[in-house]
């Protein structure tokens, strides 16, 4: 079963750690993890992000929002 991820995060134009366009460098908190994404995969806008201790939300003005509980459950 393939779920998509959300357009926020999901495959794009723009990488969602530093809103260049994909296939720049990813910073390594981020590929640890540590990180929650700041730019919308989509469109490039830099997103509104909540980092809680459980995880994070962030949220597109154009493409609503992701949650990390989300992505978990689609692991």
């Amino acid at each position: 079963m393939v779920h998509e991820l959300p357009a926020p995060v999901g495959a794009g134009v723009y990488n969602v750690y530093t809103g260049a366009t994909v296939g720049s460098a990813v910073p390594n908190a981020a590929q640890l993890g540590l990180e929650p994404p700041r730019f919308c995969a989509e469109c490039g806008r830099r997103m509104v992000v909540q980092v809680r201790p459980d995880g994070w939300w962030a949220e597109c003005s154009r493409h609503g929002r992701v949650d990390s509980k989300d992505l978990e459950m689609q692991r």
